[in-house]
């Protein structure tokens, strides 16, 4: 399988999507939130211990989705990286209203898609840092005003530079009406767009459903940082698989709360390696699990840069 064109923009430089390795494509070393109180991930230490456990586990790379206001510590990423060897992927974009203080969000939504692409193309503030991909979010259920203007904001962006679109639908609902503003109102392409969360549905059905769209699908529960999913990941995968939608999965921890590292009482990333992988290679078989760690990040990740 062809792992696709163009560069993976990394916080230490673009590389071509054949470099990405084994990837954890949904997670986040630095988070900060006022719906998470006591529970923000700040600490630089635990980031490095976290990547450099995800990097004896076999891992490559790391794809962090924290977008613009939440502390994505991108000041501390490019030397995180290169400490661990591990190839660390930055986010612009931004999340539901719910994750910011009225001032900070009226702020943030003057000049939008504007910021979007400069944190893509020149870099995060004054770090120099360029983001990788474009992180929004739907509403629960819907696809509020917010989310509307959000989604419209990074649907520009991507026009201006091929980012891909990482799209938190809130508990995995209203992925198709996301589907239906970013790609059918703003015209990007459904192989652009990475949605996050859909196994914290039970309804395989309407997953398969959305998985006809061409998106990619970030399946996530494995890091048991928000739910208890790893029970419904096997019947997810398979009925993805048996539907021809093999090349459309992504695996990833979203760690999410200082609860969920592997050195508190979390699995952490290396989970996915250490547990999940080897589940997917003896339920279905190696090409499999080489595709949804390797090759399908590859593409989902790579754009083709201005």
């Amino acid at each position: 399988m062809s792992m696709g064109a163009g560069a993976v923009r990394t916080v230490t430089g673009d590389l071509a999507p054949s470099e990405l390795g084994v990837c954890d494509a949904h997670d986040h070393l630095f988070l900060r939130t006022p719906l998470l109180p006591g529970q923000e991930l700040t600490d630089v230490r635990a980031a490095q211990r976290e990547l450099d456990s995800w990097r004896a586990a076999g891992g490559h790379s790391l794809v962090q989705w924290t977008p613009a206001g939440l502390g994505r510590g991108a000041d501390h990423l490019r030397s995180l990286s290169t400490a661990s060897g591990v190839h660390v992927v930055a986010a612009t974009g931004l999340h539901r209203a719910a994750h910011y203080l009225p001032q900070r969000l009226a702020q943030a939504l003057d000049g939008l898609a504007e910021l979007f692409v400069r944190e893509l193309t020149v870099g995060i503030a004054e770090t120099g840092v360029r983001a990788g991909l474009i992180k929004v979010a739907g509403a629960f259920h819907q696809v509020d005003e917010h989310a509307r203007v959000v989604l419209a904001a990074a649907a520009d962006a991507h026009h201006a530079s091929d980012a891909p679109i990482a799209v938190h639908p809130e508990a995995g609902t209203a992925a198709a009406d996301v589907l239906d503003v970013l790609c059918g109102r703003h015209g990007v392409p459904a192989r652009r767009v990475v949605l996050g969360h859909l196994g914290r549905r039970p309804d395989i059905a309407s997953i398969v459903e959305v998985a006809r769209s061409g998106a990619f699908l970030s399946l996530d529960g494995p890091s048991r940082a928000n739910a208890a999913t790893d029970w419904q990941l096997p019947a997810v995968l398979r009925a993805l698989v048996d539907a021809g939608h093999a090349a459309q999965i992504l695996l990833g921890g979203d760690t999410t709360s200082a609860a969920a590292r592997s050195r508190a009482d979390g699995p952490g990333p290396a989970h996915l390696l250490r547990t999940i992988r080897p589940q997917i290679a003896r339920a279905h078989d190696e090409p499999v699990a080489r595709a949804v760690f390797v090759e399908n990040p590859a593409r989902a990740f790579a754009a083709c840069w201005p």
